[in-house]
């Protein structure tokens, strides 16, 4: 776990936060990146949990101690599976190798997340892409950037012409969640040009943020997979709500990211 903290490491501000927030996810990355390549196998749900296992704290050796010292009173959440409120205060919600699963099968989507939630809401957050080399940064009120380019989401305005994404349910999720998701697939088959389901929720929504899909979606989502995306797309000029086109929260059971232009179509058609 982190180390002890040294006061003189803490940033004066949240732009200078985000920077070394950056930083360090870099280079919790660039950690993944040397175990990536082959294959790992395994036999059993234990063994699959000791092998996500091990690529996680090889991210948090690196991460938990400079975020540690960067903000030694924020608290530390790094269970990717995770959701509802945060108490009172700063927290690190952290995913430390986001698309851990791919990682072990040699695929290349996952990534490095640091999130800093104050009374939350989150306020600055960096996602790092190790195989391509690509950084994502948002601060809240201070826009979205790529590797310090900002970014806009697209100005498509029918749903009928954009490419739109969702994730899986998480493993062991209730039946009536599962049945929601595949209904949801099914209604957005019928009315988006494109489908894409896949995992993780944060690469989606780097897309949205991006201008490169117009909408993500997900149903029971956890606090990593969806507060850095949620900052990025807002500060990209994206709308987030829930499903329903209410306000989202960390609560919430469902989340919808999307282009303004296909944002109220996107609601329509989840809602149906």
């Amino acid at each position: 776990m982190p180390e002890t903290p040294r006061t003189t490491d803490v940033a004066t501000s949240d732009a200078d936060l985000l920077d070394q927030t950056a930083i360090a996810v870099r280079a919790a990355g660039s950690a993944l990146r040397e175990r990536f390549g082959e294959v790992v196998r395994y036999q059993s749900r234990e063994e699959l949990l000791r092998a996500l296992a091990v690529n996680d704290e090889t991210a948090l050796d690196i991460l938990g101690p400079r975020l540690t010292r960067l903000r030694p009173d924020a608290g530390w959440v790094e269970d990717e599976l995770d959701g509802g409120a945060l108490p009172p205060g700063e927290w690190w919600v952290v995913d430390p190798a986001e698309g851990n699963v791919n990682h072990l099968h040699a695929l290349p989507e996952w990534a490095v997340t640091a999130t800093l939630v104050r009374e939350n809401q989150p306020v600055l957050t960096a996602v790092h892409l190790p195989l391509t080399g690509e950084t994502y940064t948002a601060l809240a009120g201070g826009g979205a950037h790529l590797d310090g380019r900002p970014l806009r989401v697209s100005p498509t305005a029918d749903l009928g012409l954009s490419i739109v994404a969702t994730s899986q349910a998480r493993p062991d999720e209730d039946e009536k969640v599962v049945r929601r998701v595949g209904s949801s697939i099914t209604a957005m088959l019928f009315d988006a040009l494109v489908v894409r389901t896949a995992v993780p929720a944060t690469l989606h929504l780097t897309n949205v943020a991006a201008g490169r899909i117009d909408a993500f979606w997900q149903f029971a989502g956890a606090r990593a997979d969806l507060l850095p995306g949620a900052l990025l797309v807002t500060e990209a000029g994206g709308q987030v709500s829930d499903a329903q086109g209410r306000p989202w929260t960390p609560q919430s059971e469902s989340f919808l990211a999307a282009a303004p232009g296909v944002h109220a179509t996107a609601v329509a058609t989840l809602s149906r």
